[in-house]
């Protein structure tokens, strides 16, 4: 296996398994979470509501259980995207190829136990993908402005960091572009800096310090302030169970839902440039603690509660990035692949393919540049106020005469 796809599969599986652990957590708070389950949750659980098909405010979804959710069929999604186009992507291809396949293309759906197209398992904020795109055909570089702003483009941002390991301001430009047509403000910030962070980790030998380096370098406003607060405080932690309270509180002052998790108020997820969402600075703080291991960044995650699975999904993809492969418990991921009844493998495996070709054809459009350039430093045939090379009248080209 190459380093490549070794770390495409950790990054990609990662994710998932990150996902379905989190999701039997989710939006519950780290007290309620050892009450429900009798004590800290260490691995595949089942629904924090036994009665999970009526019990508000998560039904009708079967999570937990080993269950992926929206935020690895968001990912394969993009993946497929870039399969596709067997290139970088821009806003233009979300609605070209990632928006049809959301609302056309049948796959199964673990936590509704049924197959189904992708829009029937989305929240409103992703739903928004397909209102402002589709049925109403705004712009796709600014579609993303009105939503609700949350982490809704960031969970499923991973792709654009394997499509660009090892150039973390190549991945955030691309991110920034992507998400644009889903996200605004410090939520379209936060894919942007997830897929930078994703990238960095990316890269052969990079560390923890590396990946937290990137991300603070590119991010702006509220989420570097966010991911500086948090990342201060976890360097002082080696315990993830420790750590939960303290991550929390260096994150309360950048977000905007609040403590009472499941009755956000009138200022929650509203554009800001002074705040952040919670995830992307609590999952990279929890990497932080676990100094890069997988198990404990992602079991940080999960019983930090509140948005769980989101932050679960990042901190496991960004673990498994910098670890590959094998940094993700194999008891886990076949679990996890087994109840979803998905491949979780396959979609890094195109990943990384796609990822070789990009790489080319950025090798050969710089190659182009660099030979261009190169006549603007070195090449002394044209003298500034000469007249350009103008084409000819059977499309070939004369000298210091314009064509008729």
């Amino acid at each position: 296996m190459s380093l490549l796809l070794d770390t495409s599969v950790g990054c990609l599986v990662g994710a998932a398994v990150g996902d379905a652990l989190g999701g039997a957590t989710e939006t519950a708070l780290p007290e309620q979470i050892r009450a429900r389950f009798g004590g800290w949750v260490e691995g595949i659980v089942p629904p924090y509501h036994a009665d999970w098909a009526t019990a508000r405010p998560l039904a009708p979804y079967h999570k937990g259980d080993g269950h992926i959710t929206d935020d690895t069929l968001m990912t394969h999604a993009l993946v497929r995207a870039y399969a596709a186009k067997r290139d970088h992507l821009d806003a233009y291809d979300v609605v070209e190829l990632l928006v049809p396949d959301l609302i056309e293309r049948v796959v199964y759906i673990p936590d509704l136990e049924r197959e189904g197209v992708t829009f029937h398992r989305l929240a409103a904020a992703e739903r928004w993908l397909v209102t402002r795109l589709h049925h109403a055909h705004a712009d796709p570089r600014e579609a993303g402005v009105g939503n609700i702003v949350n982490c809704g483009a960031a969970m499923y941002m991973a792709p654009v960091g394997i499509v660009n390991a090892g150039d973390p301001a190549g991945a955030y430009a691309e991110a920034v572009e992507i998400a644009g047509a889903h996200q605004h403000s410090y939520g379209r910030e936060a894919a942007a800096v997830f897929a930078a962070a994703v990238a960095a980790a990316a890269a052969s030998g990079a560390t923890v310090d590396d990946v937290v380096a990137a991300a603070l370098d590119l991010a702006r406003d509220g989420t570097r302030a966010a991911i500086d607060a948090v990342v201060k405080e976890a360097r002082g932690h080696r315990d993830w169970k420790t750590a939960i309270p303290a991550l929390r509180a260096a994150v309360a002052p950048y977000d905007t839902v609040g403590e009472e998790y499941r009755s956000p108020g009138l200022g929650a997820r509203r554009p800001s440039r002074l705040h952040a969402i919670e995830e992307l600075p609590v999952a990279l703080g929890m990497l932080v603690v676990a100094g890069g291991a997988y198990r404990p960044a992602v079991l940080g995650a999960v019983n930090y509660g509140r948005d769980a699975d989101s932050t679960a999904t990042m901190a496991g993809a960004i673990a498994g990035a910098l670890g590959g492969a094998a940094a993700v418990p194999a008891e886990w991921s076949e679990a996890v692949a087994t109840a979803s009844r998905t491949d979780l493998t396959e979609p890094a495996r195109v990943l990384a393919a796609v990822a070789g070709e990009v790489f080319e054809r950025d090798r050969a459009r710089f190659a182009r540049r660099a030979e261009r350039f190169a006549g603007l430093t070195g090449d002394a045939s044209r003298q500034p106020g000469d007249v350009p090379r103008q084409p000819g009248p059977a499309g070939g080209e004369r000298d210091g005469e314009p064509a008729r």
